[in-house]
């Protein structure tokens, strides 16, 4: 289970600020002029993208962002600062110039793009413009926990910008993470993570890409020229590569659903900035940025995937383990699940058996989703002595986990789930029929309690003292 640390992570974001323009439009007929689509314009709109786009994925996932570059002093540069402002990203090291702001037009038909129209002045900064970035910077790198750098060739990110950026983080401590671009890959010299394309990866290492074999050639090759830590290529449907020491290891795609990949490459980096700035290793970090990278490509032009989204997908099937969760897990997933009937029930479940099944599977008939509290070890050994629990909380978990029934499950250490159940506010707590006319602890967070009928004859204990008595008289 990816389990994050809660933490809300300082994350810089230095790269090629843009716009992404959709026009969304019909097509009925072919024009006269020349054998081209006619469109007709129903709706456009603009949407942050670029470094601006990995700035908007991690504040979806909750990050306090810094963004720096360049835009021209225009309307465009004008609604980016707005639109950063209204997310709460900061916009102090970003210079307004006079060049264009990047805009990249798309024009879609039923969700398909048929063109796109690129405004842009992609020709290395200047030198002065570079002084005054860096001295924005210079005084700030401290205060972050990682620094992403967004390289999609507009000029902004110079071998010399990069090269200093670079060097300053690394003395500070910080991780650099790099979505590279072009084929010169020597400018990105000692950063912690390249996460180039397969594309990119070959055109940069010369090495024709056809399998694993050679894969790991070109990453050995870009970790020794840029003298990485580690060294991550994008695999498209087959997922993530990671290179780290000398293992070659594979995170598989998890996507269900691709609309439009615009963007899916912001999205890998910031969730992989953020799951590193939160105690995730790179493997898990990985999976963490698959997961986003699916919920995004499922949506329409660059967008973002939230917290609560990922969780919730990774929930729906890509990780069996995933139904077992924290108490920060479900804090994250509730925002998601607001319009389901979330059901509630408690227990030990040591030695599960057909009572219990027959009980989860009647209680998760009440409502949409139901999350099962379990007793942790120490718990149960406070409630029913040192020779209990038999199974240890996680194998009686990953059971529980097993059940169809069951949707996600949440060990506590209390003796009772009260501020668990505070915390979740179900719509329905279910107990047992054996507290009738007794208080049920954390009814008064649930909107009605309702007892469910035990199996007769049926108990963990009794089980328990049938398999004691038989071992004896054996």
């Amino acid at each position: 289970m990816i389990r994050l640390h809660n933490k809300t992570p300082r994350i810089l974001v230095v790269g090629d600020i843009m716009v992404d323009h959709y026009i969304w439009g019909s097509c009925n007929r072919i024009s006269p002029e020349a054998p081209v689509q006619v469109v007709n314009v129903k709706s456009e709109n603009n949407r942050l993208g670029g470094a601006c786009n990995v700035g908007a994925n991690l504040s979806a996932l909750g990050a306090k962002v810094s963004l720096c570059g360049i835009v021209g002093d225009d309307s465009l540069g004008k609604w980016l600062a707005s639109e950063l402002d209204r997310l709460g990203i900061d916009v102090s090291c970003i210079i307004p110039t006079n060049r264009p702001t990047t805009q990249k037009s798309r024009i879609l038909i039923s969700h398909q793009q048929v063109l796109r129209v690129d405004r842009e002045d992609s020709a290395p900064i200047t030198t002065q413009l570079e002084d005054e970035l860096y001295e924005l910077l210079e005084h700030k790198l401290h205060s972050f926990d990682a620094i992403i750098l967004s390289d999609y060739a507009k000029g902004l990110l110079t071998t010399n910008l990069t090269q200093r950026i670079i060097t300053l983080a690394r003395s500070l401590h910080k991780p650099v993470l790099v979505d590279p671009k072009g084929s010169d890959y020597a400018k990105y010299k000692n950063a912690t993570l390249l996460t180039p394309n397969k594309l990119e990866a070959s055109l940069a290492t010369q090495t024709q890409i056809t399998d694993d074999t050679s894969l790991k050639v070109a990453m050995d090759k870009l970790k020794s020229l840029c003298n990485l830590d580690i060294c991550l290529v994008t695999l498209s449907e087959d997922g993530i590569a990671i290179l780290c020491d000398d293992s070659l290891v594979k995170s598989p795609t998890i996507a269900k659903e691709v609309y439009d990949v615009t963007g899916a490459g912001d999205t890998v980096i910031a969730a992989l900035a953020f799951g590193l700035s939160n105690g995730l290793d790179i493997f898990q970090a990985s999976d963490f940025a698959n997961a986003a990278a699916a919920v995004v490509i499922g949506k329409i032009g660059s967008a973002t995937a939230s917290l609560s989204e990922i969780i919730s997908f990774l929930h729906n099937g890509a990780y069996a383990d995933s139904k077992i969760i924290t108490q920060s897990d479900v804090q994250a997933l509730l925002p998601a699940l607001s319009e389901k009937k979330i059901i509630f029930t408690n227990g030990c479940f040591d030695i599960l058996h057909a009572g219990h099944i027959s009980y989860l599977q009647k209680a998760r008939e009440l409502g949409d989703l139901l999350i099962v509290g379990l007793n942790s070890d120490e718990s149960i050994r406070r409630l029913k002595g040192s020779s209990r629990p038999i199974i240890t909380q996680d194998d009686r978990a990953a059971v529980l986990a097993a059940l169809e029934c069951v949707d996600f499950v949440i060990i506590f250490e209390e003796d009772t789930p009260y501020e668990l159940i505070k915390l979740i506010a179900p719509s329905v707590l279910v107990k047992g029929a054996d507290y009738a006319g007794k208080e049920v602890v954390g009814s008064e967070f649930a909107k009605e309690v309702k007892l469910i009928e035990f199996v007769q004859g049926r108990s963990s204990t009794s089980i328990i003292e049938k398999i004691r008595s038989s071992y004896n008289q054996s």
